[in-house]
Formats: structure tokens, C-alpha cells, sequence
């Protein structure tokens, strides 16, 4: 799978900023406010500070965050059997927005006819690329999954990870590892460390016995494990040294590293990227229909993605907005050592592949609940 443009995000050069805001036509017919539901922690905030907060001080709408994101599949199940749906627009990964789309919970869009062109002349779909994967999903960034280690560990002797098996060593790196409370990412990294090839991976996890050769990968390290179901949380316990080692977001990481010069580094080893992006619930009244697609096509603007990226450090899903970002906003940092799309950070990597944990998350996700009771 390739993913245009955004291998190349690091090679960033300053040029001149966009104004602030471009020129948005009257939004017919709206309502003046919206739910929109994300992440929380520094991911949220970048989208506040770089589009809703300048969209609401042009056009006065008034937001509602709701940090949900992890439950969207569910609640908007919910919802849906309750003809009652609360949230206007909701930021999801990209599996979960195949299944919302399946399912006829997310609504179908053009984004050729809903989005702003690409300043470099681009039609939509054309600068948004194969992160444009299927009709109701709307690209923001591209974000991974990876790992932070504490530098100070004296049981370690003077030894530090530099590859994903140290998740695994406990004899070299012992400690409590900090691991998401669901088997994606886990189960590709345990069967990788167990000795399966990348480009085996997904015909090995088709079958029961490769879902179980993954969890008893886990089962040397359970023990040792501390769960987590919110991406504030790793870094947290890293920072408190209640875990030496442990998964999250890389704009997590960055957080703790950079932003708050924590005795923590990231390990790149097998990063999982991933596409996030919105999703419009089906069945929007029409004055929240029409905000949240007035909304959209500034937010989703060349310049508003790249202003995304100097509040944290995932790249814009727009191959016309790698070249705006430079430093990030406050720090005054370069961003792109720090972007998962870095050479030097994507030696070894994977892709999210969004249609297997389509069709496979629910069974997986039981067997994978089924064996954290165990």
C-alpha cells in the first residue's frame, strides 16, 4: 500500500504562511453549534487550536467535544437503534470508519465535491491520495502507534532498546510495560517478535491458530503488562516511571518528550502507521448536516492540515500541505524529526491494513477480551 506523499513529509521547508483564514461563503441554513467527538489530550487540542477555534471566531458556531472516539463504533450502533444521534461529526481511525461505512451508520460523500481543492491545483482526491480509502471517510493526519522508553532504568545496565523485541526481553529490560487493552497493533507485534514475516502477517493472524500464536507471544509478558484504553495514559506512566516501557500515539510521545523533557525516548522499531479522519453520523438533520459540511471544507483546507502539524507531530493527510509545516508553534522545534514519516524513523514499519480488522475486529476483540480474563 502506498501512502503519497507522506513518506516524503519530512522533507519540510519554511514557506510563506497562508492567511489565516480563507474566504467562506455564508453557511445556509445551519445550526449554530456542533458535537464533535475525538481523542482528547494534545491530539485534540491541535484540531481545536488550528480550526475550530479560527472557524468559530468567523462564523460565531459554538463546539462541543465529547472524547469518545474510542467507543464510536458502539455508541453510534447505539444511537442509531435509538433514533437519537447526538454527535455531528466524529473523528475515527480508519478500520472503524470501513465498519461505520458497511454498516450504513457513517454517510457517503464526494469529497471531490465537498472539500476545497489543493492549493497546489490538486482536486481533492488527488491531494488526499490512498488515504481517500473509502466513501464516507474524510483524511486529517497520519499518525503511529509506537513506543516509549524511560532512559534511567538501572535494573537495565546501561542497555537500551533498539527494536520492538525489547518489549519482550525481559531478561535484558525488565519492568511493567504499558500495552492498549485491544489486540490491534499487539498481536502483529507479537507474532513479528515471534518470528513471522511481515508480509506473512495477515495470512498468518487468518488463521485461529496464528490469533492464538500471537496471544501466547503476549502470555510471556502479561504479567508484566498494564493496560491501557486512553493514549494520555502510556506517557503518563512513563513519566511517573510506574512503567519503563510502553505503546501510544508518537504525538503522545512527543508530548512527554519534547514538551515536557521527560527522561523518555521513542522507539521507531515497527511503528504502526494509521490514517485518522472524520466520519459524518447518517441521518443529520439538515441545518447540523449543512454546519458540519460548511465546517469541513475549512478544516480540511491545505493550510488548516499544515497548521495541524505545528501543534503536534503527525503528518497533514494532504500532500499539498507538507510543505507549510516547518516548526511547531510554540516550541519553535523542527517538526520533522519528530513526524513518523521521517527515513530515519520508518526503517521498519507497517500500515494499518484497515480491510482485514474490518471484517476480523469483532472476533478478534472477544477472543483478545476472552484472554485478558484468563
Amino acid at each position: 500500500m502506498t501512502i503519497r506523499g507522506l513518506l516524503s513529509a519530512t522533507a519540510l521547508v519554511a514557506l510563506p504562511v497562508a492567511a489565516m483564514a480563507q474566504d467562506l461563503p455564508p453557511c445556509e441554513n445551519c445550526a449554530d453549534s456542533m458535537t464533535v467527538v475525538s481523542w482528547g489530550g494534545a491530539y485534540q487540542t491541535s484540531q481545536i487550536k488550528a480550526y475550530a477555534e479560527p472557524y468559530a471566531a468567523m462564523t460565531g458556531t459554538t463546539f462541543t467535544w465529547d472524547e469518545s472516539s474510542n467507543e464510536a463504533v458502539a455508541k453510534l450502533r447505539a444511537m442509531n437503534e435509538a433514533g437519537n444521534i447526538t454527535w455531528d461529526l466524529v473523528d475515527v481511525e480508519g478500520p472503524d470508519s470501513q465498519r461505520l461505512c458497511d454498516e450504513g451508520l457513517a454517510m457517503e460523500v464526494d469529497i471531490d465535491e465537498i472539500l476545497a481543492a489543493g492549493d497546489d491545483g490538486s482536486t481533492p482526491r488527488e491531494d488526499f491520495g490512498d488515504s481517500a480509502f473509502n466513501d464516507c471517510y474524510i483524511p486529517q493526519i497520519v499518525f503511529s502507534t509506537t513506543f516509549g522508553y524511560r532512559t534511567n532504568v538501572a535494573e537495565w545496565g546501561g542497555r537500551t532498546p533498539d527494536n520492538l523485541c525489547a518489549l519482550f526481553d525481559l531478561e535484558n529490560f525488565p519492568g511493567k510495560r504499558s500495552l492498549e487493552r485491544r489486540p490491534k497493533k499487539n498481536i502483529e507485534w507479537a507474532l513479528l517478535c515471534d518470528g513471522v514475516e511481515k508480509d506473512d502477517l495477515y495470512d498468518v493472524l487468518s488463521t485461529p491458530e496464528g490469533v492464538e500464536q500471537a496471544l501466547a507471544k503476549l502470555d510471556t509478558i502479561k504479567s508484566e503488562v498494564i493496560w491501557w484504553s486512553a493514549g494520555a495514559e502510556t506517557p503518563q506512566r512513563l513519566a511517573d516511571g510506574e512503567v519503563v516501557m510502553g505503546s501510544t500515539y508518537n504525538g503522545r510521545l512527543f508530548s512527554v518528550i519534547v514538551e515536557q523533557s521527560q527522561p523518555v525516548e521513542m522507539l521507531w522499531d515497527w511503528q504502526v502507521f494509521d490514517f485518522d479522519g472524520w466520519i459524518i453520523p447518517e441521518g443529520l438533520p439538515e441545518d447540523r448536516l449543512n454546519r458540519v459540511l460548511h465546517f469541513l471544507h475549512f478544516a480540511t483546507d491545505t493550510q488548516r492540515l499544515a497548521d495541524q502539524a505545528k501543534f503536534i507531530s503527525y503528518g497533514p493527510a494532504r500532500a499539498s500541505s507538507q510543505p507549510l509545516v516547518s516548526t511547531h508553534a510554540d516550541l519553535g522545534v523542527e517538526m520533522a524529526p519528530h513526524m513518523p514519516t521521517n527515513p530515519e524513523n520508518q526503517k521498519n514499519y507497517l500500515v494499518n491494513n484497515i480491510e482485514w480488522w474490518a471484517d476480523n475486529q469483532d472476533d478478534v476483540e472477544a477472543r483478545f477480551q476472552a484472554w485478558l480474563a484468563q
